[in-house]
């Protein structure tokens, strides 16, 4: 083949691709725009087994409590002395942003407390009230918060004797996020940093929370 012919079909391949790449490769980054960065979505909503809880007020709590609303539910206790704190803390503070999120329904913030001993319908209502009046506390026995905590794809454990005062309840630090179907969608998942507690981040909360409402 002629070397000019040749540089020529070179030329006309290199376009053609560059052509294709222009229409099949930069869409999908187009389309990454328009996708959570940081939110681990599961495979496919999934709907909640039935569960029967109470709230800080003394109410039944169950799945129709969830519809409706977006639901920011994180689990843990009130005698937490680290990461419950410091994530209801964080939570509160982009609350007044996930509100001014345009969206048909409501962002809640939903603290599941695993630690029924000592967490009782007053004490809850206090801790939840401290960090914000709008936040929603709920707690049951073991029987029925274990199979909801793994239904929510966490987990906890209560390794010392819960005969010490000041025993501890090991539990899943991530913020799991439940949609108006009262479906378990993803989580924002913890921090891990050296030296740092592994929290979930609010700010990546905050930035993908428009991303997942209006997909």
């Amino acid at each position: 083949m002629n070397q000019r012919i040749l540089v020529g079909v070179i030329a006309f391949l290199a376009l053609c691709a560059g052509i294709v790449g222009a229409l099949y490769i930069a869409p999908p980054s187009i389309e990454n725009q328009n996708s959570p960065k940081y939110f681990q979505t599961y495979p496919e909503a999934r709907a909640l087994a039935p569960f029967a809880l109470t709230d800080h007020e003394g109410n039944p709590f169950t799945n129709a409590s969830l519809e409706g609303q977006w639901s920011l539910v994180f689990v843990g206790y009130t005698f937490c002395p680290d990461i419950c704190p410091t994530t209801m803390a964080e939570l509160n503070a982009i609350y007044p942003q996930l509100q001014a999120i345009e969206s048909e329904e409501p962002i809640r913030v939903v603290f599941v407390s695993v630690d029924p001993k000592r967490d009782s319908i007053n004490r809850l209502s206090e801790y939840v009230s401290y960090f914000n009046k709008e936040f929603v506390a709920v707690t049951g026995e073991h029987k029925a918060l274990f199979p909801f905590v793994r239904n929510l794809g966490m987990m906890y454990a209560i390794a010392d004797s819960t005969d010490d005062p000041n025993y501890l309840v090991d539990h899943s630090a991530s913020v799991v996020l439940i949609d108006p179907l009262a479906r378990v969608t993803g989580r924002f998942k913890p921090r891990r940093e050296p030296g740092k507690l592994s929290i979930s981040d609010s700010q990546q909360i905050l930035e993908d929370m428009p991303v997942i409402i209006l997909k």
